[in-house]
């Protein structure tokens, strides 16, 4: 029971805190700046690195980004910048898919940890603010959109394949989760899409539910991505941070795993509309 209480506790503080945080542009800023480092640190020592250099790679990009979207700098250099920084962070992602289902371990020599700690954690986190920017100016409805997706997802997916969970979707990353459980989620996801765009004056019906469908399989995949990481590293959770719920990078494996996928579909959207 006590446990239950803490876990619960924890997990209200830190969706309070980030719904809160995203209805002023300087406090998300912050916030994701804040969470980026801890989940940067969570995910080092996942993979066993010690460099210094990821951080500083981080705080580079993000400010940098950070800086144009906050001051509205237009400029040819910073939005090409944007646009290869989007090919190579799916890239990256692309092969880190190939991995979770091609290979037993997940191979990190020393140029490998810089691409993951770059266009992984970095770049997730650097989508997330774009996300929020994707009017031009800053508008947290379709971030927001995206977390509920995100959470109903996993909840429902937790929840049908508890209950009615029979055949395993990856019992050797993660022998929790089901096909049925998947399925359920992604069902859910796209019932709360429709709910989403008739509550938010932001994208049709049409473009959340695809949305729905981006977050549901990318985010299922980051977040047996991260559990392939932590049973490599021989761990059951990326931190403490979180009483109840393990790290930071364990609450956020799913979206900023996502980040990257719906921004794209929002750039490809404002290319073909």
């Amino acid at each position: 029971m006590k446990e239950t209480i803490t876990r619960s506790l924890s997990g209200l503080l830190y969706v309070v805190l980030l719904i809160t945080c995203l209805w002023f542009e300087q406090s998300i800023t912050v916030l994701l700046f804040v969470f980026g480092l801890i989940s940067m640190n969570e995910f080092l020592k996942l993979i066993q690195f010690k460099s210094k250099i990821p951080y500083f790679i981080f705080i580079l990009i993000y400010g940098l980004i950070a800086y144009v979207k906050h001051f509205k700098v237009e400029h040819i250099a910073a939005n090409e910048f944007i646009r290869i920084f989007i090919v190579l962070t799916i890239f990256v992602l692309l092969f880190l898919i190939r991995d979770l289902f091609s290979r037993k371990t997940i191979p990190l020599f020393s140029s490998k940890r810089y691409l993951l700690t770059t266009f992984y954690i970095t770049s997730g986190f650097s989508f997330l603010f774009l996300i929020a920017h994707y009017f031009k100016i800053y508008n947290p409805n379709i971030l927001l959109g995206s977390l509920i997706l995100v959470w109903v997802n996993d909840t429902f997916a937790y929840l049908v394949g508890k209950n009615f969970g029979k055949q395993k979707l990856f019992e050797k990353i993660s022998p929790k989760k089901t096909v049925e459980g998947f399925l359920g989620g992604l069902f859910f996801a796209c019932i709360a899409s429709f709910f989403i765009a008739s509550c938010t004056n932001t994208l049709n019906s049409t473009y959340w539910l695809i949305l729905s469908i981006i977050v549901s399989v990318t985010g299922t995949l980051g977040d047996l991505i991260e559990s392939k990481f932590k049973r490599q590293a021989q761990v059951k959770d990326s931190g403490t941070i979180m009483p109840g719920h393990g790290g930071l990078l364990d609450r956020l494996d799913s979206i900023i795993f996502a980040a990257p996928f719906i921004y794209l579909f929002l750039r490809i959207l404002h290319y073909v509309s």
